[in-house]
């Protein structure tokens, strides 16, 4: 504001004295009196302006001082409260930090403390440890020596008796070459009273001793025999008769029922596009005849089967029957089937208690359910081989973990039939990759892969896989057989028998399960019996494919015939 001022009055001053000029310009012609007196009023004017704003500056000048230190005095008055506050504060910190270094301190120190009692006890123990090792060695050193001087003594001893030995040995082989000039003598003699040469002698004693080996083996493998099969069976039965199960055969078609017979000409549609559209999606062939509000789905695969049963069910329920919703439809029904075959398998994987499975495996499992072998249903067969595959091996004594381990290979043992993968290979072997592939441990492996003997059998969990198997599969009803192969099958079995030299007729009897040869007397000797019987069974086991087990007899009989005329 006082530079203001100052300027304002040397503007006055400039703005008079132009103001004079001009009017003294003006006047020129004028009376220079006049002249001067107004300048005079100018100057004067102009003086009083100069100390008005001299004085008014002043004035300003003393207020803003006034205010200034006024303002200097409050912003000292603040920056000492702030200091003192600052101070406050950091004498606080200060003593929360000396507070918490001498709690430090303390436990560091007490840390210390702990670490060097620990260091002097281990120094301690160490310390006798070392002092009872140097005694114990000082004390084999002891022994050392002891064992060192009977190790000289011994040594010694060896060397005489080495030469006693030897000594020994040069008069064995004297006596052992006198005794053979005797036996040499002996034998000639004996060959002089029995008019029999060594060799000849020492084949009849051969062949003596072959026949009494051959009649005491005979008796011993008998009694093992009637022991082993006698034994064999009660475990068997034991288990059979623990296991309670059902008697079912499954079918190729599925009958569906409707609420109403209208309904099959909307199945059927216009030109017949509607079924057409549902049998190329599903598979199955869909019949559709008189039978009263029921058409019959055909098909070999169940899992096609119950798509196209489920996408019927949908497609009555909703009502709107036609190309693109029987699309919609089976592609529904194909989940809910993938959803269903996920929970059937945790349900059975929790009912026969077998956990640990790998999702993959419960689906495969799941899908066995869908799935026949000879009319019997896979899933069922599975739980049935397992819970006999349980109960066996706790009749044999195995121990828990070989328990659980039999149970889950009777489940898993057939999932490579229902593998979508290819069918180069047998069953068994897809199975056991597939086992393989979802980190089965490798026994239950072995035991899925080996139970058509398409492997070899590394534990006692694959035999018994194998015979679950074979038992489930040949009790009554458990499964049909097309009748052209089971006829095939007593053919190529009754064709084996009579492949065999001197075998005269062979039949096959109760189902296939046993085969009754008949040989001629005169060409089989009764001590060949036996090895022709193991020779059929062990080619009928290489070369056919048959549900339990096949029994072999072979008949021999000596006929004496005489014609009186």
């Amino acid at each position: 504001e006082i530079i203001y001022l100052i300027i304002g009055v040397i503007a006055g001053i400039v703005v008079g004295f132009i103001v004079g000029k001009s009017l003294l310009d003006k006047i020129v012609g004028k009376k220079s009196s006049r002249a001067e007196k107004i300048l005079k009023e100018a100057q004067a004017e102009s003086q009083r302006l100069i100390e008005n704003a001299k004085l008014k500056a002043e004035q300003e000048e003393k207020e803003a001082k006034s205010k200034a230190k006024l303002q200097v005095e409050k912003a000292k008055m603040e920056a000492e409260a702030i200091l003192r506050e600052a101070k406050l504060k950091s004498k606080e910190i200060i003593q929360e930090a000396t507070r918490k270094s001498e709690e430090k301190f303390r436990y560091t120190e007490n840390k210390i403390a702990e670490l060097r009692n620990k260091l002097q006890k281990e120094a301690l123990e160490k310390d006798t440890k070392l002092k009872a090792l140097r005694n114990e060695i000082d004390k084999q050193k002891l022994e050392l020596k002891v064992r060192e001087g009977e190790l000289k003594k011994k040594e010694r001893e060896i060397i005489t008796a080495e030469h006693e030995i030897k000594k020994r040995e040069e008069e064995l082989e004297q006596t052992k070459q006198k005794l053979e000039e005797l036996v040499q003598q002996r034998i000639e003699e004996l060959e002089k009273i029995a008019r029999m040469s060594q060799e000849e002698a020492i084949e009849e004693l051969k062949k003596e001793l072959e026949g009494k080996a051959l009649s005491q083996a005979k008796d011993i493998f008998k009694r093992v025999k009637e022991t082993a099969t006698k034994e064999s069976k009660r475990i068997l039965i034991t288990a059979i008769q623990r296991l309670a199960a059902d008697f079912t055969v499954e079918n190729t078609v599925t009958v569906f029922h409707l609420p109403s017979d209208d309904l099959k000409g909307r199945i059927i549609g216009k030109e017949g596009r509607n079924i057409r559209t549902l049998e190329q999606l599903t598979g199955c062939e869909i019949i559709v005849d008189d039978t009263p509000e029921a058409i019959v789905i055909s098909n070999y695969d169940p899992i096609r089967r119950e798509v196209a049963r489920l996408a019927l069910k949908i497609l009555v329920a909703d009502g709107r029957i036609q190309p693109r919703r029987i699309e919609e439809a089976v592609e529904n029904a194909e989940k809910l089937l993938d959803e269903e075959i996920k929970e059937i398998g945790e349900r059975t994987i929790i009912e026969l208690g077998v956990y640990g499975l790998h999702d993959e495996l419960i689906k495969y499992v799941g899908r066995m359910k869908y799935r026949a072998s000879y009319g019997q249903n896979l899933l069922k067969h599975s739980m049935e081989v397992a819970r006999l595959c349980e109960l066996l091996s706790a009749e044999l004594g195995l121990s828990k973990e070989e328990i659980a381990n039999a149970k889950r290979a009777g489940l898993l043992h057939d999932i490579g039939k229902v593998s979508k993968e290819s069918a180069e290979h047998p069953h068994a072997i897809v199975g056991m990759k597939i086992a393989e592939k979802y980190g089965e441990n490798e026994i239950v492996c072995n035991a899925i892969g080996a139970h058509h003997n398409e492997v070899e059998m590394k534990s006692i969990i694959a035999p018994i896989v194998q015979i679950c198997d074979s038992i489930s599969g040949a009790r009554p009803g458990a499964r049909r057989e097309i009748y052209e192969q089971y006829i095939q099958r007593l053919k190529t079995m009754e064709s084996i028998a009579l492949s065999y030299q001197g075998v005269e007729n062979a039949y096959a009897i109760q189902a296939g399960r046993e085969l009754r040869v008949i040989v001629q007397s005169s060409q089989v000797k009764e001590d060949e019996i036996e090895p022709l019987a193991f020779k059929i069974a062990e080619r009928i086991q290489e070369e056919m494919q048959y549900p339990g087990q096949v029994m072999i007899t072979v008949i021999r009989e000596n006929r004496a015939n005489a014609i009186a005329k």
